[in-house]
């Protein structure tokens, strides 16, 4: 009885097959490289189990000044294609050289492609809608690489889709019904797209990457009162202590929203209740 037993296991591990699309034990995985810990996010859920994602710019770490390490770069040189932003973040614009030098032969996909760019602002992907555009991009470039596979691609993609087009309509139902105040003051301008699509109005206090005179926070501190602000925005990436004074000048205090999240849909949910804080 135990060897027949056995002999009916030994079958029926022999004989699974895994489901359309999945890895099969033993199947190398697609060596995929990303700028930001956004795109990561949307790589792994249109990818699965069928790629390895490299993130150039770790947490906590601005894309506007990181550099790569030589790791980094070895990572690279293995891996098959390259999702670049794509908007002029500062990263790409400085290190794209060092990344085609370590592998000449890496595809890269351009995630802006088809959205519309304001003006320099960088920061495409923090708007849910844009978001989507770079999904699709992104299941392109992988469906590229590997054919064979492409309906699981395009499984994933379509039910990650959905989850961004939810998350954008909780977004519009969280903030929409606000009639009055619909401004906002943030260190790092990075909440432009963010502030386009949902009729919102970003004042930063940083500009062009300078840190602010005491002129700047002056002002700053004069329009946050001039629009009864009670709050200014933050990112863990830059330094707090010129928004904390502007904080304190005004009587309030800083609240912090994630530029480069790793969960993004639990980020956009985030950042909707933190600037419904400004606007109740």
């Amino acid at each position: 009885m135990l060897i027949a037993a056995a002999a009916v296991c030994i079958i029926a591990v022999s004989a699974y097959i895994a489901p359309e699309g999945e890895k099969a034990a033993g199947e190398e995985e697609i060596g995929v490289v990303v700028t930001i810990q956004p795109q990561a996010d949307f790589v792994e859920n249109v990818g699965g189990d069928r790629i390895q994602v490299t993130v150039m710019v770790p947490p906590g770490a601005s894309p506007h000044t990181y550099e790569p390490t030589a790791s980094q770069l070895k990572e690279v040189s293995k891996a098959e294609v390259y999702f670049k932003v794509g908007s002029g973040v500062e990263f790409e614009k400085a290190q794209m050289g060092k990344i085609l030098a370590a592998n000449p032969d890496i595809q890269v996909v351009d995630c802006t492609e088809g959205i519309t760019k304001l003006g320099k602002d960088p920061h495409i992907w923090i708007s849910p809608v844009n978001a989507i555009v770079m999904v699709e991009n992104i299941c392109d470039g992988l469906c590229q690489v590997d054919l064979e596979h492409k309906a699981y691609y395009m499984a994933n993609r379509d039910k990650y889709l959905q989850e961004l087009n939810d998350v954008d309509i909780y977004i519009h139902e969280r903030l929409d019904g606000f009639t009055g105040n619909r401004i906002f003051m943030i260190y790092h301008p990075a909440f432009g797209y963010f502030a386009a699509e949902y009729n919102l109005t970003q004042i930063a206090i940083e500009h062009k990457g300078k840190a602010p005179t005491p002129k700047v926070i002056q002002d700053c501190v004069d329009k946050a009162r001039q629009y009864n602000l009670s709050y200014i925005y933050v990112a863990p990436q830059f330094a707090t202590k010129d928004a904390e004074t502007i904080a304190h000048e005004i009587g309030g205090q800083t609240v912090s929203m994630d530029p480069l999240p790793r969960d993004y849909i639990a980020n956009m949910r985030r950042v909707a209740a933190s600037l419904a804080l400004e606007m109740e």
